[in-house]
Protein backbone atom coordinates (compact mmCIF):
# COMPACT_ATOMS: atom_id res chain seq x y z
CA UNK A 1 0.00 0.00 0.00
CA UNK A 2 1.40 3.48 -0.79
CA UNK A 3 0.97 6.47 1.33
CA UNK A 4 0.84 9.80 0.18
CA UNK A 5 3.92 11.43 0.91
CA UNK A 6 2.38 14.90 0.76
CA UNK A 7 -0.19 15.10 3.54
CA UNK A 8 2.37 13.30 5.85
CA UNK A 9 5.32 16.02 4.71
CA UNK A 10 2.62 18.67 5.58
CA UNK A 11 1.76 16.97 9.12
CA UNK A 12 5.07 16.59 9.69
CA UNK A 13 5.89 20.04 9.32
CA UNK A 14 3.33 21.54 10.89
CA UNK A 15 4.32 19.57 14.30
CA UNK A 16 7.46 20.79 13.96
CA UNK A 17 6.45 24.33 13.38
CA UNK A 18 4.48 23.89 16.75
CA UNK A 19 7.54 22.31 18.12
CA UNK A 20 9.40 25.29 17.42
CA UNK A 21 6.99 27.88 18.63
CA UNK A 22 6.97 26.74 21.99
CA UNK A 23 10.61 26.65 22.37
CA UNK A 24 10.69 30.24 21.67
CA UNK A 25 8.04 30.98 24.07
CA UNK A 26 10.66 29.66 26.93
CA UNK A 27 11.25 32.11 29.30
CA UNK A 28 14.81 32.92 29.01
CA UNK A 29 14.57 34.13 33.13
CA UNK A 30 12.87 33.11 36.21
CA UNK A 31 10.13 35.56 37.02
CA UNK A 32 11.26 38.45 38.23
CA UNK A 33 14.40 38.74 36.05
CA UNK A 34 15.25 40.73 33.06
CA UNK A 35 17.05 39.15 30.16
CA UNK A 36 19.68 41.64 28.60
CA UNK A 37 22.16 40.47 26.30
CA UNK A 38 22.14 37.20 26.95
CA UNK A 39 22.26 37.26 30.92
CA UNK A 40 19.33 37.52 33.37
CA UNK A 41 19.44 40.37 35.72
CA UNK A 42 17.53 41.79 38.89
CA UNK A 43 17.44 45.32 40.30
CA UNK A 44 17.16 44.95 44.01
CA UNK A 45 16.16 48.00 45.66
CA UNK A 46 16.64 47.00 49.67
CA UNK A 47 19.69 48.81 50.79
CA UNK A 48 22.50 46.18 51.75
CA UNK A 49 26.50 46.40 51.96
CA UNK A 50 28.28 44.66 48.77
CA UNK A 51 28.67 41.91 50.87
CA UNK A 52 25.36 41.49 52.03
CA UNK A 53 24.28 42.35 48.47
CA UNK A 54 26.57 39.24 47.21
CA UNK A 55 25.10 37.02 49.95
CA UNK A 56 21.53 38.26 48.57
CA UNK A 57 22.74 37.66 45.19
CA UNK A 58 24.20 34.36 45.68
CA UNK A 59 20.93 32.91 47.90
CA UNK A 60 19.10 33.80 44.05
CA UNK A 61 22.03 31.65 42.53
CA UNK A 62 23.77 34.47 41.34
CA UNK A 63 25.92 37.07 41.72
CA UNK A 64 26.28 40.81 42.02
CA UNK A 65 26.47 42.07 38.36
CA UNK A 66 29.50 42.12 35.95
CA UNK A 67 29.24 44.50 33.02
CA UNK A 68 30.45 43.79 29.90
CA UNK A 69 29.87 46.27 27.32
CA UNK A 70 28.16 49.78 27.24
CA UNK A 71 25.38 48.25 25.35
CA UNK A 72 24.74 46.02 28.61
CA UNK A 73 25.00 49.31 31.06
CA UNK A 74 22.67 50.95 29.65
CA UNK A 75 20.45 48.15 29.44
CA UNK A 76 21.15 47.29 33.02
CA UNK A 77 20.21 50.72 33.67
CA UNK A 78 16.80 50.60 32.07
CA UNK A 79 16.45 47.44 33.62
CA UNK A 80 16.60 49.99 37.24
CA UNK A 81 14.89 52.70 35.63
CA UNK A 82 11.48 50.29 35.46
CA UNK A 83 11.40 49.91 39.21
CA UNK A 84 13.14 52.79 40.42
CA UNK A 85 12.89 56.25 38.38
CA UNK A 86 15.35 58.43 39.95
CA UNK A 87 18.58 55.99 38.87
CA UNK A 88 20.09 55.22 42.04
CA UNK A 89 23.44 54.61 42.99
CA UNK A 90 23.76 50.60 42.85
CA UNK A 91 26.08 47.90 44.08
CA UNK A 92 27.53 45.56 41.18
CA UNK A 93 29.90 43.15 41.47
CA UNK A 94 33.43 44.96 41.19
CA UNK A 95 35.77 44.93 44.09
CA UNK A 96 39.60 45.78 44.64
CA UNK A 97 39.73 44.41 47.98
CA UNK A 98 42.43 40.74 47.48
CA UNK A 99 44.70 43.75 46.22
CA UNK A 100 44.82 47.17 45.55
CA UNK A 101 43.88 48.61 41.61
CA UNK A 102 43.40 45.24 40.44
CA UNK A 103 39.80 45.31 40.01
CA UNK A 104 37.88 41.99 39.55
CA UNK A 105 34.09 41.23 39.35
CA UNK A 106 32.71 38.53 41.80
CA UNK A 107 31.96 35.93 39.53
CA UNK A 108 35.61 35.08 38.86
CA UNK A 109 35.83 37.33 35.96
CA UNK A 110 38.53 39.79 34.55
CA UNK A 111 36.98 43.39 34.51
CA UNK A 112 37.92 44.38 30.62
CA UNK A 113 35.04 46.75 30.29
CA UNK A 114 34.92 49.63 32.81
CA UNK A 115 32.82 52.90 33.07
CA UNK A 116 34.96 54.45 35.73
CA UNK A 117 33.93 58.66 36.39
CA UNK A 118 36.95 60.96 35.82
CA UNK A 119 39.55 60.30 38.35
CA UNK A 120 38.55 57.18 39.08
CA UNK A 121 38.94 54.93 41.29
CA UNK A 122 40.52 57.33 43.72
CA UNK A 123 40.60 54.95 46.81
CA UNK A 124 39.96 58.78 48.67
CA UNK A 125 38.89 57.72 51.86
CA UNK A 126 41.10 54.59 52.30
CA UNK A 127 39.14 51.10 52.18
CA UNK A 128 36.94 51.84 48.89
CA UNK A 129 37.47 48.70 47.29
CA UNK A 130 33.63 48.07 46.16
CA UNK A 131 32.26 49.37 42.97
CA UNK A 132 29.33 51.37 42.66
CA UNK A 133 27.47 52.30 39.43
CA UNK A 134 25.58 55.19 38.63
CA UNK A 135 27.15 58.07 40.53
CA UNK A 136 27.64 61.56 39.88
CA UNK A 137 25.61 63.30 36.84
CA UNK A 138 27.21 60.90 34.48
CA UNK A 139 25.90 58.08 35.60
CA UNK A 140 29.38 56.63 35.62
CA UNK A 141 31.39 54.37 38.36
CA UNK A 142 32.71 54.91 41.57
CA UNK A 143 34.46 53.11 44.25
CA UNK A 144 33.28 53.44 47.56
CA UNK A 145 33.91 51.60 51.03
CA UNK A 146 32.09 48.49 50.90
CA UNK A 147 30.31 48.94 54.29
CA UNK A 148 28.15 51.52 53.26
CA UNK A 149 24.16 50.73 52.43
CA UNK A 150 22.85 51.15 48.30
CA UNK A 151 20.67 49.03 46.18
CA UNK A 152 22.57 46.07 44.41
CA UNK A 153 21.82 44.57 41.06
CA UNK A 154 22.36 40.66 40.65
CA UNK A 155 23.40 38.18 37.77
CA UNK A 156 22.06 34.95 36.97
CA UNK A 157 25.33 32.40 37.14
CA UNK A 158 24.68 31.01 33.61
CA UNK A 159 24.91 27.35 34.95
CA UNK A 160 21.53 28.24 35.96
CA UNK A 161 20.42 28.38 32.52
CA UNK A 162 19.05 24.69 30.63
CA UNK A 163 18.50 24.19 27.03
CA UNK A 164 17.42 28.15 26.28
CA UNK A 165 15.66 28.36 30.07
CA UNK A 166 15.40 28.61 33.39
CA UNK A 167 16.73 24.83 35.20
CA UNK A 168 14.93 24.83 38.39
CA UNK A 169 17.05 24.20 41.85
CA UNK A 170 17.27 20.72 43.00
CA UNK A 171 15.42 20.23 46.27
CA UNK A 172 17.53 18.00 48.64
CA UNK A 173 20.84 18.58 47.82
Amino acid sequence: MKMPTLPLLLCALVLLNGVAESQGRRRLCPRGWSPAYGRCFKYVSRRLTWAQAERNCLSMRGNLASIRSPGEYKAVQRIILRVDRKLPKAWIGGSDAAQEKMWLWSDGRRMTYTNWCRRQPDNARCNEDCLEMNYSGKKCWNDLNCALARASVCVLKKRTFWRGGFRPRRVGH
